[in-house]
């Protein structure tokens, strides 16, 4: 006889400053992810909302403020425009694997060099070692971290230039977060050709969607989302397509 489901138990934060609108306050709801149902569980909380950092599920719970919406592309549909296949062109050239989750130390100073260049002032930006490692490793799931290197030289790895912390869902890949070589004139658009290349993986292993997180209306910084189409976004009845008038023009 099989123990029965334990049903999680949810917390919620303290209010914080909104780190993607001025003057907005925003709180989490949460719960930890642990046991054999672990993966379970996540898969279940991803489809409603939830994103996964380390051992506990978390989703936006903000008092008066719903901006924050989480977006997913169906994979079997997407067709990259001209842009998007001149970018998956430019990078054919890369070393992609899926490796388990492990820490290193040529992942950590890539990370510190993306963080320097994309969020000096973010919250991440005091990480050290022991905190990039904790995010690389506490995963209770199904996790990988897909790499992505200049092509090898005399048979030795080639330079790492991109890294994404992935799970596999039941339904779909969830990019938990990616970093990469923010030099445009060696690798441009590199954090854009890593989605590109997550959608392709999904594809190929049969997943019906990849999970971006969440797009903020009004927030520049999340506006990269909507350049996967079709892309679907939660709403009070579930999953939708973003409609055309939802989307905002890129200004970079």
């Amino acid at each position: 006889m099989t123990a029965p489901f334990r049903f999680p138990r949810f917390f919620v934060t303290s209010p914080q400053p909104c780190p993607y609108l001025p003057g907005r306050q925003e709180r989490k709801v949460f719960t930890e992810l642990s046991g054999p149902e672990a993966g379970e569980l996540n898969d279940a909380l991803g489809r409603i909302g939830f994103r996964r950092s380390q051992s506990v599920a978390y989703r936006p719970s903000c008092a008066g403020c719903s901006a924050c919406v989480s977006v997913r592309v169906r994979t079997h549909e997407f067709e990259p425009n001209a842009t998007q296949r001149k970018l998956m062109r430019r990078h054919a050239d890369l070393d992609v694997s899926a490796c388990r989750p492990w820490a290193t130390d040529e992942q950590y100073t890539l990370m510190r060099r993306y963080l320097s260049a994309r969020h000096p002032g973010g919250g991440m930006a005091a990480m050290d070692e022991g905190d990039f490692a904790d995010m690389i490793e506490h995963s209770p799931v199904n996790s990988v971290v897909v790499e992505y290197r200049e092509p090898s030289d005399g048979g030795r790895p080639g330079k790492l230039v991109g890294c994404c912390l992935t799970d596999r869902q039941a339904d779909g890949l969830s990019m938990v977060y990616s970093f990469f070589d923010t030099d445009q004139d060696a690798r441009p658009a590199l954090g854009n050709y890593i989605i590109l290349d997550h959608i392709a993986r999904a594809r190929e292993a049969g997943l019906p969607y990849v999970y971006l997180g969440y797009w903020v209306k009004g927030s520049q910084r999340m506006a990269y989302k909507t350049r996967y189409r079709p892309i679907e976004m939660l709403g009070t009845h579930g999953w939708v397509l973003m409609p055309d008038e939802a989307i905002e023009p890129l200004t970079v």
